[in-house]
Protein backbone atom coordinates (compact mmCIF):
# COMPACT_ATOMS: atom_id res chain seq x y z
CA UNK A 1 0.00 0.00 0.00
CA UNK A 2 1.85 3.15 -1.33
CA UNK A 3 1.04 6.49 -3.14
CA UNK A 4 1.21 5.56 -6.48
CA UNK A 5 2.88 8.87 -8.13
CA UNK A 6 2.78 7.29 -11.49
CA UNK A 7 -0.75 6.34 -11.32
CA UNK A 8 -1.60 9.72 -10.29
CA UNK A 9 0.23 11.34 -12.96
CA UNK A 10 -0.90 9.53 -15.76
CA UNK A 11 -5.29 9.89 -14.15
CA UNK A 12 -3.72 13.65 -13.97
CA UNK A 13 -3.50 13.93 -17.78
CA UNK A 14 -7.10 12.55 -18.52
CA UNK A 15 -9.60 14.97 -17.78
CA UNK A 16 -7.91 17.36 -20.49
CA UNK A 17 -7.35 14.48 -22.87
CA UNK A 18 -11.45 13.88 -22.28
CA UNK A 19 -11.84 17.24 -22.44
CA UNK A 20 -10.62 17.85 -26.02
CA UNK A 21 -12.89 14.65 -26.93
CA UNK A 22 -16.54 15.46 -24.69
CA UNK A 23 -16.46 19.44 -25.27
CA UNK A 24 -15.62 18.82 -29.46
CA UNK A 25 -17.92 20.82 -31.41
CA UNK A 26 -19.24 16.85 -32.96
CA UNK A 27 -19.77 15.51 -29.32
CA UNK A 28 -20.67 17.92 -26.72
CA UNK A 29 -19.40 21.19 -27.50
CA UNK A 30 -21.95 23.13 -29.65
CA UNK A 31 -24.94 22.32 -27.18
CA UNK A 32 -22.19 23.24 -24.10
CA UNK A 33 -21.55 26.86 -25.58
CA UNK A 34 -25.13 27.25 -26.20
CA UNK A 35 -25.36 26.19 -22.64
CA UNK A 36 -22.81 27.70 -21.31
CA UNK A 37 -23.55 30.96 -22.80
CA UNK A 38 -19.94 30.91 -24.47
CA UNK A 39 -19.18 32.61 -27.52
CA UNK A 40 -16.59 32.24 -30.04
CA UNK A 41 -14.90 35.73 -28.40
CA UNK A 42 -15.14 34.81 -24.80
CA UNK A 43 -13.45 32.03 -25.97
CA UNK A 44 -10.62 33.41 -27.69
CA UNK A 45 -10.12 35.72 -24.81
CA UNK A 46 -8.39 33.72 -22.35
CA UNK A 47 -4.46 32.56 -21.63
CA UNK A 48 -5.11 28.91 -22.97
CA UNK A 49 -1.16 28.40 -21.66
CA UNK A 50 -2.39 29.25 -17.91
CA UNK A 51 -6.02 27.83 -18.62
CA UNK A 52 -4.05 24.16 -19.22
CA UNK A 53 -1.55 24.32 -16.85
CA UNK A 54 -3.59 25.50 -13.98
CA UNK A 55 -6.04 22.72 -15.23
CA UNK A 56 -3.20 20.01 -14.99
CA UNK A 57 -2.26 21.28 -11.69
CA UNK A 58 -5.79 20.91 -10.25
CA UNK A 59 -5.90 17.60 -12.42
CA UNK A 60 -3.52 16.53 -10.40
CA UNK A 61 -5.19 17.59 -6.81
CA UNK A 62 -7.98 15.91 -7.83
CA UNK A 63 -6.07 12.38 -8.84
CA UNK A 64 -4.53 12.32 -5.13
CA UNK A 65 -7.85 12.69 -3.63
CA UNK A 66 -9.18 9.69 -6.33
CA UNK A 67 -6.64 7.66 -4.79
CA UNK A 68 -8.06 8.11 -1.53
CA UNK A 69 -11.36 7.07 -2.78
CA UNK A 70 -10.81 3.61 -5.00
CA UNK A 71 -7.82 2.59 -2.85
CA UNK A 72 -9.72 1.36 0.79
CA UNK A 73 -6.58 0.49 2.42
CA UNK A 74 -5.55 4.43 2.06
CA UNK A 75 -8.10 4.24 4.86
CA UNK A 76 -6.15 2.42 7.08
CA UNK A 77 -3.08 4.99 6.71
CA UNK A 78 -5.54 7.36 8.06
CA UNK A 79 -7.20 5.75 11.07
CA UNK A 80 -3.71 4.34 11.48
CA UNK A 81 -1.87 7.59 11.47
CA UNK A 82 0.80 6.27 9.41
CA UNK A 83 1.55 2.98 11.77
CA UNK A 84 1.00 0.04 9.84
CA UNK A 85 3.87 -2.28 12.18
CA UNK A 86 0.91 -3.02 14.63
CA UNK A 87 -0.15 -6.56 14.52
CA UNK A 88 -4.19 -5.53 14.09
CA UNK A 89 -3.06 -3.54 11.67
CA UNK A 90 -0.91 -6.35 9.84
CA UNK A 91 -3.86 -8.57 10.07
CA UNK A 92 -6.58 -6.48 8.67
CA UNK A 93 -3.92 -6.03 5.43
CA UNK A 94 -3.24 -9.61 5.24
CA UNK A 95 -6.59 -10.31 4.78
CA UNK A 96 -7.73 -7.09 2.71
CA UNK A 97 -5.27 -5.57 1.25
CA UNK A 98 -5.88 -5.72 -2.67
CA UNK A 99 -9.14 -7.50 -2.56
CA UNK A 100 -10.74 -4.74 -4.39
CA UNK A 101 -7.80 -2.97 -6.95
CA UNK A 102 -8.89 -3.33 -9.94
CA UNK A 103 -9.93 -1.11 -13.07
CA UNK A 104 -13.53 -2.17 -12.52
CA UNK A 105 -13.84 -1.17 -9.34
CA UNK A 106 -12.00 2.20 -9.54
CA UNK A 107 -13.67 2.61 -12.45
CA UNK A 108 -17.03 2.26 -10.09
CA UNK A 109 -15.95 4.31 -7.62
CA UNK A 110 -14.41 6.91 -9.48
CA UNK A 111 -17.77 7.28 -11.26
CA UNK A 112 -19.95 7.36 -8.50
CA UNK A 113 -17.97 10.35 -7.08
CA UNK A 114 -19.23 11.98 -10.25
CA UNK A 115 -22.66 10.91 -9.15
CA UNK A 116 -22.45 12.02 -6.08
CA UNK A 117 -19.88 15.29 -5.55
CA UNK A 118 -19.64 16.36 -8.75
CA UNK A 119 -23.78 16.42 -9.80
CA UNK A 120 -24.55 18.27 -6.41
CA UNK A 121 -21.67 20.78 -6.77
CA UNK A 122 -22.18 21.81 -10.17
CA UNK A 123 -25.87 21.67 -10.10
CA UNK A 124 -26.13 23.59 -7.16
CA UNK A 125 -23.80 26.50 -8.89
CA UNK A 126 -25.91 25.76 -12.54
CA UNK A 127 -29.16 26.63 -10.19
CA UNK A 128 -27.82 29.66 -8.74
CA UNK A 129 -26.17 30.87 -11.99
CA UNK A 130 -29.33 30.33 -13.82
CA UNK A 131 -27.99 27.62 -16.11
CA UNK A 132 -29.97 24.52 -17.95
CA UNK A 133 -30.61 20.96 -16.91
CA UNK A 134 -28.35 20.32 -20.13
CA UNK A 135 -25.20 22.33 -19.32
CA UNK A 136 -26.04 20.41 -15.92
CA UNK A 137 -25.91 17.13 -17.68
CA UNK A 138 -23.21 17.74 -20.33
CA UNK A 139 -20.69 19.17 -18.08
CA UNK A 140 -21.45 16.26 -14.79
CA UNK A 141 -21.73 13.56 -17.61
CA UNK A 142 -17.69 14.91 -18.82
CA UNK A 143 -16.74 14.35 -14.80
CA UNK A 144 -18.96 11.16 -14.38
CA UNK A 145 -16.84 9.52 -17.31
CA UNK A 146 -13.57 11.83 -16.28
CA UNK A 147 -13.66 9.90 -12.43
CA UNK A 148 -14.47 6.84 -13.43
CA UNK A 149 -11.16 6.54 -16.26
CA UNK A 150 -9.27 8.16 -13.65
CA UNK A 151 -10.36 5.71 -10.49
CA UNK A 152 -9.73 3.07 -12.90
CA UNK A 153 -6.45 3.85 -13.49
CA UNK A 154 -5.84 4.43 -10.34
CA UNK A 155 -7.74 1.17 -8.64
CA UNK A 156 -6.18 -0.56 -11.19
CA UNK A 157 -2.71 0.39 -11.53
CA UNK A 158 -1.40 -2.45 -8.96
Amino acid sequence: MEFNFLAILVAAIVPIILGFVWYNPKVFGTAWARAAEMTEEKMKGGNMAVIFIVSLILSFLLAVMTQFLVVHEMGVMGMTEGQLEGETVQAFLAEWEGKYRSFKHGALHGAMSGVFFVLPVLGINALFERKSWKYIFINTGYWVVTLGVMGAIIGGWV
